[in-house]
């Protein structure tokens, strides 16, 4: 037997949680990543799988569309959840690629503690989303195919969003996510 000091425990974060440089041009809060978040992981000993960005994959860097409209237009105009529900095929060999990771995992006695996503994505948005350039309630097309294909998977994940915005608030949202997973396990 192998001396294993993991903790066998894993949280799956949107991608611009380690990495703001995917977002679109003047939306980033951080130079880099959203250190609060990461630290409270870090400091639980929990492992961390970052999803692929919807948003980068089928829209690219400087978010314009085949046709060559640029982010500006594409939020004026309501076109990114258009685009994205037009490159469907795309976003769901995104959500795919997630789902055997975390049945790998649960198979193997990991503990998944939960998703987070960030509120007002029109694709990583957990309890908002953006629809005509305003937040609304409601969830992303990205992780509403995820967790649409875990319900039917029967896998249960506990899911919230935060704002890059709002560091006191989305800490306090990571923090009540650890804490019911521990409260789950007793």
């Amino acid at each position: 037997m192998f001396d294993d000091n993991r903790s066998k425990r894993i949280i799956f974060v949107a991608h611009c949680i380690l990495n703001q440089n995917s977002i679109s041009d003047g939306t980033a809060d951080f130079p880099s990543q959203f250190l609060e978040i990461i630290r409270i992981i870090e400091n639980n000993h929990i492992g961390i799988v970052q999803m692929p960005c919807p948003e980068l994959m089928c829209l690219g860097l400087d978010r314009k569309d085949k046709n060559g409209a640029s982010r500006d237009v594409l939020i004026e105009n309501t076109r990114i959840r258009n685009i994205l529900e037009l490159n469907i095929e795309k976003v769901n060999m995104l959500v795919k690629s997630i789902i055997p990771q975390i049945e790998e995992y649960r198979q193997y006695g990991f503990e998944i503690i939960g998703i987070i996503g960030i509120n007002r994505s029109p694709t990583c948005g957990v309890e908002s989303t953006s629809i005509d350039n305003k937040e609304e309630k409601g969830k992303g097309i990205f992780i509403e195919l995820l967790l649409n294909e875990l319900v039917k998977k029967n896998i249960a994940i506990k899911a919230v969003g935060v704002k890059t915005s709002q560091v006191e608030e989305s800490v306090n949202k990571v923090k009540e996510l650890i804490i019911f997973s521990k409260q789950r396990k007793l």
